[in-house]
């Protein structure tokens, strides 16, 4: 397997595309931001789509193949659907995708939903961390449940701070800060 990414240079990269994207979308003048930024902010894919974009896997047991074919050799084999998966770039019918852990590597599109799920702060997982699942999206509400960091949530709506998610059957509210599965500031309903 190829080694892990750091994940400050990922929450980088994600919150300079969130950055980039409000202005883009919201015409502000971009002097004084760097052109990668800018740039990252207006890419789209050859599907027409944005990219970086989060999905999740569609099956039970998805290849992960070091190139975008199926002649190249499988890296890695997810055996779970609904991992949210970021794709990074795009060929022809594959996508190059990024787990929550860093690993990167091509999967058929076929194999991706645009269904949104999300990890719990996986960057938290083994150590005695505890998320809060909130009954509304602010820390004031009342808390409805514990998640344990690595729980795969699925994303009904996020405001920009907080994300209402489901999670093993229960239904609440999480700080988007404590999500692999959606962007800084990102403002997303189902």
């Amino acid at each position: 397997m190829k080694p892990r990414t750091s994940l400050r240079l990922t929450l980088r990269r994600m919150t300079l595309f969130a950055l980039a994207m409000a202005l883009a979308v919201t015409g502000v003048v971009t002097e004084g931001f760097s052109p990668q930024a800018v740039a990252v902010a207006q890419q789209v894919g050859p599907s027409g789509l944005p990219l970086p974009r989060y999905v999740s896997l569609r099956a039970n047991r998805v290849n992960l193949r070091v190139g975008p074919g199926t002649n190249y050799a499988v890296e890695w084999m997810y055996t779970k659907s609904g991992i949210p998966m970021e794709i990074i770039q795009e060929y022809d019918n594959w996508r190059r995708v990024r787990d929550a852990e860093g690993a990167e590597g091509w999967i058929n599109q076929s194999l991706l939903s645009g269904n949104r799920t999300a990890v719990a702060a996986p960057w938290h997982k083994g150590k005695d961390v505890q998320i809060n699942l909130h009954r509304e999206g602010n820390r004031g509400s009342p808390v409805r449940a514990i998640l344990e960091p690595g729980v795969v949530t699925s994303v009904r709506a996020c405001n920009g701070d907080w994300c209402e998610v489901d999670a093993g059957g229960h239904r609440g509210w999480v700080e988007q800060a404590q999500l692999w599965g959606v962007y800084p500031g990102e403002t997303y309903s189902d």
